[in-house]
């Protein structure tokens, strides 16, 4: 019978899924060392997730169904890829220790909530995520924020974008989020109006990259100007067929990236992926509320970055085409970098990753009286 020492749990709907792709590679990697199973309470997540990974795959619809499997399975550890609602149903289960490791790294306010506190270690990027969790919780215990890095980050898929004599300016938009609080998207205030400025730019290729859930989104003015911004950049690859102008609305974006010279984004992960990723290389955020000093003090990245409102959106052209050719910010994001991950190398926070979930699993033998020596017999007090 198979039994797991770690399960990568996930409650929610194929909608979501982004999120847990993301880690698959790393879990396989993980799965050299300890086995790792996928535990999902959706069967539709469930296909596409068999599509997507080797790692066996385990339903579990309902919470009966969910305990039943723990029992049969003993995990030793759980990690936790979102803090969707029903991940309740798993941290009942007293047996294994809970690890967040969340999906992304970003300044949105959702990646700070009270449900940190269910979990046994929450896995950080850096000293940013650290100061942002002690200011948004009271009482928050700090010594279960394991800083590892990005992970994800570590993994170089094949770039996707053909080379181009052009420079290449990537518009990658966030969705609007689950309320206001976390609506950071530029794509129904600013969108048509930022991919105008990019082909404006001259001797530019634009790509266009938005967040997996504005390709679906129900809301209205997202729906609308998203469908706008493709038919602009259609439009525009029609008239100038050599330009390379391209919308990518699958796939990973950290395929994208590589082929890319600058990059037009919200506050969301994607920004600080290229902060880590192409620290070179400009980027602008926009910031739809219009609010300067709340973004310069909430997002420190905005800090090494030109930010777009609607009061310099009429002059995105001429500020692209600048920053091109003088980047005014390079060194100030090489300083960013450092708050946001630290001092970890591409390559290391993986190895940060498998060096702190082996020792979690170590600590839940001899938290529950195992010694691994003796093949997991309970030693008797």
């Amino acid at each position: 019978m198979l039994k797991p020492d770690v399960i990568a749990y996930f409650g929610d709907d194929p909608t979501r899924i982004y999120q847990l792709l993301q880690w698959l590679p790393v879990l396989e990697r993980l799965d050299q060392v300890h086995t790792v199973a996928i535990v999902l309470r959706d069967p539709e997540t469930g296909v596409v997730a068999e599509q997507h990974t080797s790692l066996p795959v385990l339903l579990a619809p309902d919470f009966a169904e969910l305990v039943e499997l723990y029992d049969q399975l003993d995990p030793k550890v759980a990690v936790y890829c979102n803090n969707g609602m029903r991940n309740f149903q798993s941290l009942l289960n007293g047996r294994l220790l809970h690890v967040h490791i969340n999906h992304g790294e970003s300044d949105k306010q959702s990646m700070v909530s009270n449900n940190a506190k269910a979990y046994d270690r929450v896995f950080v990027a850096g000293e940013a995520a650290v100061q942002r969790h002690l200011a948004g919780l009271m009482e928050l215990d700090e010594s279960k924020l394991i800083r590892i890095g990005r992970p994800q980050l570590d993994l170089r898929p094949e770039p996707t974008l053909p080379e181009s004599e052009r420079r290449t300016v990537l518009y990658a938009p966030t969705w609007e989020g689950d309320a206001e609080y976390n609506d950071y998207t530029s794509v129904d205030v600013f969108g048509p109006a930022i991919v105008h400025s990019i082909l404006g730019v001259p001797n530019v290729r634009l790509v266009y990259k938005p967040h997996p859930k504005v390709t679906t989104s129900e809301t209205p003015a997202i729906r609308e100007n998203h469908h706008l911004v493709l038919a602009m950049v259609a439009d525009a690859a029609r008239r100038d067929p050599g330009a390379g102008h391209v919308a990518v609305t699958e796939g990973d974006i950290l395929a994208v990236m590589p082929g890319c010279d600058a990059m037009v984004t919200d506050v969301s992960s994607v920004g600080l992926d290229w902060l880590y990723l192409r620290t070179e290389k400009p980027i602008f955020i926009t910031d739809r509320h219009h609010d300067g000093e709340r973004l310069r003090q909430e997002v420190p990245v905005s800090r090494c970055a030109d930010v777009i409102d609607g009061s310099n959106l009429a002059g995105l052209t001429e500020l692209l085409a600048d920053r091109l050719d003088h980047d005014e910010h390079r060194i100030s994001r090489a300083a960013m970098r450092h708050h946001y991950f630290d001092d970890v190398r591409v390559g290391e926070s993986t190895d940060r990753f498998l060096t702190e979930i082996v020792a979690l699993v170590d600590l839940r033998d001899r938290l529950i009286g195992v010694d691994p020596s003796m093949d997991g017999e309970v030693v008797s007090a």
